[in-house]
């Protein structure tokens, strides 16, 4: 049971970040909870929240001008 909510709730933020993307708003945020959603059970998942992670903390740093 437990697992089927946190899938309902990641495919949720799918939707939500779907309407978002063509509705001014935080699609971003979204996609990332539903990553977060499904990196509990698939590993594949899991790869691309590390990999979106590195790519967040790149942009931050270059943002920042701190290397």
């Amino acid at each position: 049971m437990k697992k089927f909510l946190i899938l309902a709730l990641g495919a949720l933020f799918v939707l939500l970040a779907l309407v978002f993307a063509i509705v001014p708003g935080p699609s971003i945020l979204f996609l990332l909870a539903a990553l977060v959603c499904f990196s509990m059970y698939y590993p594949k998942a899991r790869d691309l929240l590390r990999k979106v992670q590195k790519i967040f903390k790149k942009a931050c740093y270059r943002l920042d001008g701190v290397k």
